[in-house]
């Protein structure tokens, strides 16, 4: 989710889930060790619980990293082993990994003995033309010796040459017997399900299987249906909750934001999902996003693209 869950983004989600853990984007070693830490780290306290995503494959680095995701608050580590992208395979770390099992071994044991908080992983269920059941058992098996307890799960295999990063999200076919096989051969470990899951009733089925379900793409291209994913789970959903409410919210966070120079856009972006499956749910995204070229306009935007389409109607509130 480089790019996309960041901390502006977390803070939007939290309204809509206020139980759920949310990830930040996978941050690499390097930017951290050798750039700008309070840039990649901070985070509004509203976030928590909140799991840093750590990119890298040098033990001592993802330790030193790892150190200062807990200094900075964070509830969880957690270590991709699932991005194919070029870049991240030209680093050698990312779904690179899951064929390097004794060495996300060494990674998981250094960053467990740098720090106090739960050290996780995420990962694919196998690369290229490895085989799926023994490349997945083999690296979860490995791994966990290394006193890893969670694992959470893309059910696609991750192709390094031949399918684009966009791709490698759609195109490898979902395997949840697979993972479901896991946890089986595995009752010991928590296994979380991620791939695929669009809707409230797929959750319902996962979480009678799995110790856990990660959303991803849905949950930022649809960012409503973490209401109903979190009720679906059992978590708590605010009392009388809209998406008029959920934009004021994020309109006066914005104006906080922007008192200390972060434009609009740096968070309006993350909210032209908000009324997809609506009506007028296009011309509220073309008012938006509109809006926001350039310098762009302020907070305000939120309140006068749903008032264009009729949701900020308070007669209308959200009977969809």
């Amino acid at each position: 989710m480089i790019d996309w869950t960041d901390r502006h983004c977390r803070r939007f989600h939290r309204l809509l889930a206020p139980d759920a853990l949310l990830y930040s984007e996978m941050i690499t070693t390097g930017a951290l060790l050798h750039g700008d830490v309070e840039r990649h780290l901070r985070f509004d306290p509203a976030e928590h619980p909140v799991a840093l995503q750590l990119g890298g494959s040098d033990p001592d680095a993802l330790a030193a990293s790892a150190r200062l995701g807990e200094a900075w608050g964070y509830d969880e580590i957690n270590l991709n082993c699932g991005c194919p992208s070029p870049r991240v395979q030209k680093g050698a770390f990312g779904a690179c990994l899951m064929r390097e099992p004794e060495l996300v071994a060494d990674c998981v044991r250094a960053m467990r003995a740098a720090v106090s908080i739960p050290v996780t992983v995420k990962h694919r269920i196998g690369v290229d033309d490895d085989e799926e059941w023994p490349t997945l058992l083999r690296f979860v098996t490995t791994v966990a010796s290394a006193g890893c307890g969670v694992f959470v799960v893309h059910a696609r295999k991750a192709w390094l040459s031949g399918l684009s990063p966009k791709q490698n999200r759609d195109v490898p076919p979902l395997r949840y017997e697979l993972v479901a096989r896991l946890k089986q051969e595995r009752p010991d470990l928590s296994i979380v399900l991620n791939g695929g899951l669009r809707s409230p009733e797929a959750v319902a089925d996962a979480l009678g299987c799995f110790d856990g379900v990660m959303i991803g793409r849905e949950a930022y291209e649809n960012p409503w249906s973490l209401t109903g994913f979190a009720a679906m789970a059992g978590q708590s959903v605010p009392a009388g909750l809209t998406r008029t409410g959920a934009a004021a919210a994020m309109a006066s966070y914005a104006r906080q934001r922007g008192q200390e120079g972060t434009p609009f856009k740096a968070i309006g972006r993350h909210m032209l999902g908000l009324c997809n499956g609506l009506p007028g749910a296009r011309r509220y995204r073309q008012i938006l996003s509109e809006g926001m070229i350039g310098s762009g306009g302020g907070p305000d935007l939120l309140d006068t693209a749903l008032q264009a389409v009729g949701i900020g109607d308070e007669r209308r509130k959200e009977a969809a």
